[in-house]
């Protein structure tokens, strides 16, 4: 079985370098509601300035996770190395942010650089124990789609650990054909060209996401302003009372 990260990033993928391979999904994002489906979960797209952001997330995986997310229990050093090197001009990276910011969930959408395979890219996702049990990982992986489709990516490859089934319960869904070589799998899925409706919805959802991820910032502004005006009040109460004693 050819491990397709040897040709979507500039160097094979090693235990020196995670890739875009592998993910972090556990079978509770498989356990959605109708009810929960039908929620919007904004993901926007990702640049240069979320890097500390991505950074937080991966490092914040414990050892199982890294195993489930890279291939392997990457180390700290190593996932700073997988961060450094994220190419914002060429991949696409998706995320989804709590009230705090904070990053919960990501998907990387790794295109290919080899000249024979140029309609091919890799998907890889994790998610945060605090967001499991949501769907994320589903959703994430639906966005990279739409996005793939519209970008001319005619197969989508997902190189995952063979015990790591809810990722491929995921792909299998999808209708992507899997095929197992030990303790590896992986599945590739041919994706139909893109269309007005597959445009415009990427268009609209990537809208809502921005607008979404705006409005915690401001959101979060106004918090820190309220509470140094708290601050401010305690510390004014505080002097007059010493003055009045």
């Amino acid at each position: 079985m050819i491990h397709p990260t040897s040709w979507f990033s500039s160097s094979p993928a090693s235990a020196s370098e995670p890739s875009p391979a592998g993910a972090d999904v556990r079978a509770p994002e498989l356990d959605r509601s109708a009810s929960a489906v039908s929620v919007v979960v904004p993901i926007r797209s990702m640049g240069p300035g979320h890097l500390a952001r991505i950074a937080d997330h991966l490092l914040a995986l414990d050892a199982q996770d890294r195993y489930l997310r890279f291939g392997y229990a990457a180390n700290d050093e190593q996932i700073q190395r997988y961060v450094d090197q994220l190419n914002f001009d060429r991949d696409e990276l998706f995320g989804i942010f709590n009230r705090k910011l904070e990053l919960i969930a990501m998907a990387h959408l790794a295109f290919s650089v080899d000249p024979s395979c140029t309609s091919c890219a890799e998907f890889g996702v994790s998610v945060s124990k605090a967001g499991r049990g949501r769907g994320y990982g589903s959703r994430l992986f639906e966005r990279a789609v739409m996005h793939a489709r519209n970008e001319g990516v005619h197969m989508l490859f997902i190189h995952a650990l063979s015990e790591n089934t809810a990722m491929l319960k995921i792909a299998r869904k999808a209708g992507a054909l899997i095929e197992r070589d030990g303790s590896e799998s992986q599945a590739h899925l041919r994706l139909p060209p893109a269309d007005f409706d597959s445009r415009v919805t990427e268009l609209i959802n990537e809208q809502v996401a921005i607008t979404d991820y705006h409005f915690k910032v401001q959101a979060r502004q106004f918090w820190s302003v309220l509470a140094l005006l708290q601050e401010i009040r305690q510390g004014v109460r505080e002097a007059r009372e010493r003055v009045r004693g």
